[in-house]
C-alpha cells in the first residue's frame, strides 16, 4: 500500500510565516476585497482559498502573530473565514501541514502561542531532531547531494 500526503493534481500552497509582514498576514492568508485598505486596488483570494481541495503548508508556524492565530484557529475548526474588508464568509477544505523549529508548548506556556491552536495542530506530530544529533544521516545526505550534482553536471 502506498500512502501519499500530497496529491499531484491538487494545489500545494507553501507559506513561509517568517516572511509575512505582520500588517499583511491576514490579507495574504484570508484574502481581501478591493478597497479594504490603502493599496488594495483589487481583490485577492488569499492563500487559504487557493489551497481548497489541496494542502496548505505553513512553514515556521511559530512565527504566526497571536492576532492571526485566533482567526486561523476558526479556519481549522469551521473551514470558513471572511476576507479582510468583507462580511461574506468563504469556505476552504484543505489538509494542513505545519513545521517549526520552535517549542510551541513552551511558547504556549509563555503566552506567545495559542494553546487551543497547538491542540489542533497536534493531530499528528513528528519530532525530527537536529542533524547534529543524527550524525549517521550525514553520509547519506552527502551521497544524495553528490549524486545530484554528478547527474546535473555530467561528472
Amino acid at each position: 500500500m502506498h500512502l501519499s500526503l500530497v496529491q499531484i493534481d491538487k494545489p500545494f500552497i507553501k507559506v513561509n510565516c517568517t516572511a509575512l509582514p505582520e500588517q499583511l498576514v491576514e490579507s495574504v492568508l484570508f484574502g481581501h476585497v478591493k478597497g479594504a485598505f490603502t493599496g488594495a486596488d483589487r481583490a485577492n483570494r488569499g492563500l487559504i482559498r487557493h489551497a481548497d481541495k489541496g494542502t496548505l503548508f505553513l512553514d515556521e508556524i511559530g512565527e504566526l502573530p497571536l492576532s492571526t492565530q485566533k482567526s486561523f484557529l476558526r479556519v481549522l475548526q469551521e473551514r470558513a473565514f471572511c476576507p479582510v474588508g468583507s462580511q461574506e464568509e468563504c469556505k476552504s477544505d484543505f489538509r494542513l501541514i505545519s513545521a517549526t523549529n520552535r517549542d510551541l508548548a513552551v511558547m504556549a506556556k509563555q503566552n506567545l502561542f495559542r494553546d487551543d491552536l497547538l491542540y489542533r495542530l497536534r493531530g499528528m506530530s513528528l519530532n525530527l531532531p537536529p542533524l547534529s544529533e543524527r550524525e549517521g544521516d550525514i553520509p547519506l545526505l552527502v551521497d544524495h547531494f553528490l549524486n545530484r550534482l554528478i547527474q546535473r553536471y555530467g561528472q
